[in-house]
């Protein structure tokens, strides 16, 4: 099956990328460095800029810019996707599905991920907000400002949100986030 994505050289998009089974691996300070690396890694190659990111225990959720001359994000998540999955199998060994032994595939990552092109500064905003409340949503801290594994703290240095933001229940527009 053929996927329809807005491409769109020099957009910003929303993503949401998921872990195989929903593993719970992402918040293993070992495994936060191997993602690091990764993005490191294909930034250099296939540059972006991450607007926004939180990465939970089994998914992640971040906003890119693209390059003005590039709209091909595929290529950038399937290049970080396989940096961490390498580096991740000499750690730990992966559980895989048949399908997945058959193909010699790494188990660590659901296969696609959910992509929404943002439209305007208000969907940019719900984007960003939902991607920071995100740690809260799922009952992993209380307040935006306890999870070590998002951008947060950088939005706060720069005036864009109060320390105490996201201490209470949020909800946002219909479309916006996906999990």
């Amino acid at each position: 099956m053929r996927y329809r994505r807005a491409r769109m050289p020099g957009a910003t998009y929303f993503f949401t990328v998921v872990t195989y089974q929903r593993q719970q691996i992402l918040h293993l300070p070992d495994n936060i460095t191997l993602l690091r690396q990764a993005f490191r890694h294909v930034k250099q190659r296939h540059p972006f800029n991450i607007d926004a990111i939180a990465i939970l225990p089994d998914h992640l959720h971040c906003l890119w810019t693209l390059p003005p001359d590039s709209a091909d994000f595929s290529t950038r998540w399937r290049l970080i996707k396989q940096y961490f999955s390498r580096s991740c199998q000499q750690h730990y060994k992966q559980p895989r599905s048949r399908s997945r032994i058959k193909k010699q595939e790494q188990a660590v990552w659901q296969r696609r991920f959910w992509e929404h092109q943002i439209r305007d500064d208000r969907d940019f905003s719900n984007h960003v907000d939902y991607i920071h409340f995100n740690p809260v949503k799922h009952g992993l801290v209380t307040a935006a400002r306890e999870w070590p594994y998002s951008s947060f703290r950088r939005f706060v240095e720069a005036g864009q949100y109060e320390e105490d933001w996201g201490m209470a229940e949020m909800s946002f527009p219909v479309g916006v986030g996906f999990e």
